[in-house]
């Protein structure tokens, strides 16, 4: 096993071998989705707990070009009963620590438990970040590494579906037109796309969609990168870096792959900034999983709120209705916060703009006060209409390519 602690800075070593493969055409996006090996088509994720790497981290694991998306570290390797073998190489990854979780105190200094009598945790920023440095290993390195068997996907809907709802969601302005290019016009805050009868297949048509879609995050609505839609083409090859790098994950994401034609234009541009700027990978991949994140969040919004209604009309059937740890509650000018619970059945409770904390039982008004509130807000929210996935109209594909 070899780890070379003495390496230059990550984003260094990133941009260096990104360069490196744009100029040979063979950098992660700019590869064809086709695959011998659907393993190919994967995110890097960890074995051992099966998330999938972000930012910087991604790019990195990706350009090490494996063929397999599974790394552990040595500790995990060995903890699973596994092997590096000898003489292999380890990949850099680094971790930054913004917050840590300590126990919820009082103002009096007391801990604060839960209704179970567990501690209650919170999250504290820290003073500054902590950048932790790691080595992991591809299964490709590791001995007696087990078959690896694809997963499915979270959802019962098919990668289309899944793209559709997306789309639905997002309320985005799209309109089709017979053209053939692809854009999103952040004045007017409207995509254009081809027509869906101009795509030999449906995949094709969702990933450039899913393009036009991470663009679109970009207005100043949203995650506001207007800075790169108004100031030439040098700026906007950085927004194309983010759109790129953000449309490969969510396509791996959603089973539809990434639009890898629209890169061409933008290579050299890519080239140059990296050379003056390799910091530049850091904040371009950090940028891409905000787009990641917020269009996921699109697509979570369905399944969520057919989730939380099923969970509000069981509580309002529910004669155990009651205030919980976590619940805010607005009512009187004031806002409540349940912070705990604590012998016998009593809350701590803290009162904010005062910031007053008091203990409140079952037995109180003020307890019936907020409980009303609390059952009236979820009965408000189960009443609102919800979209189904069935009323889903799909556009229809070419059976055979054109040719």
């Amino acid at each position: 096993m070899m780890m070379d602690k003495k390496q230059s800075p990550m984003h260094l070593q990133v941009a260096k071998l990104l360069i490196e493969q744009l100029k040979a055409g063979t950098a992660p996006w700019q590869k064809p989705w086709s695959a011998p090996d659907k393993r190919l088509e994967m995110m890097p994720y960890n074995f051992q707990s099966g998330k999938r790497y972000r930012g910087i981290n991604a790019i990195h694991l990706l350009l090490s070009d494996r063929g397999d998306p599974r790394w552990m570290t040595f500790k995990q390797a060995e903890a699973s009963g596994l092997r590096v073998a000898r003489g292999e190489k380890g990949t850099l990854i680094q971790f930054v620590k913004t917050h840590e979780r300590k126990k919820l105190r009082d103002d009096q200094g007391k801990q604060v438990y839960n209704e179970l009598g567990e501690p209650i945790m919170e999250m504290v920023s820290l003073p500054r970040p902590i950048i932790s440095n790691a080595w992991v290993f591809n299964a490709e390195q590791i001995q007696n590494m087990p078959e690896m068997s694809l997963p499915t996907s979270h959802l019962s809907w098919d990668p289309i579906e899944r793209a559709e709802m997306l789309i639905s969601n997002s309320g985005a302005d799209i309109s089709h037109q017979y053209i053939d290019e692809a854009y999103y016009h952040i004045r007017y805050d409207a995509i254009v796309v081809p027509k869906a009868e101009q795509f030999e297949h449906a995949k094709g048509y969702y990933a450039t969609v899913m393009h036009e879609l991470a663009h679109w995050t970009g207005h100043p609505s949203r995650l506001d990168r207007s800075k790169f839609f108004q100031n030439g083409l040098h700026q906007y090859a950085r927004e194309e870096l983010r759109a790129e790098i953000a449309s490969m994950i969510i396509g791996a994401e959603l089973g539809i792959g990434n639009d890898h034609g629209q890169h061409v234009a933008y290579l050299q541009g890519w080239i140059d900034i990296l050379q003056d700027n390799p910091l530049e990978i850091l904040t371009a991949s950090v940028d891409a999983e905000k787009i990641f994140s917020f269009l996921s969040s699109l697509e979570r919004k369905q399944e969520l709120t057919m989730n939380v209604t099923k969970e509000m009309g069981e509580a309002l059937k529910s004669n155990k209705s009651y205030l919980s740890t976590g619940d805010t509650i607005h009512y009187k000018g004031h806002t409540y916060l349940i912070q705990g619970h604590l012998k016998q059945g009593r809350l701590r409770v803290k009162q904010l703009p005062s910031a007053i904390c008091f203990t409140l039982s079952g037995q109180d008004k003020l307890y019936n006060s907020l409980l009303a509130v609390k059952l009236n807000a979820l009965q408000q929210q189960t009443s609102q209409p919800i979209a189904q996935s069935s009323a889903l109209v799909l556009p229809t594909f070419p059976l055979t390519p054109k040719r």
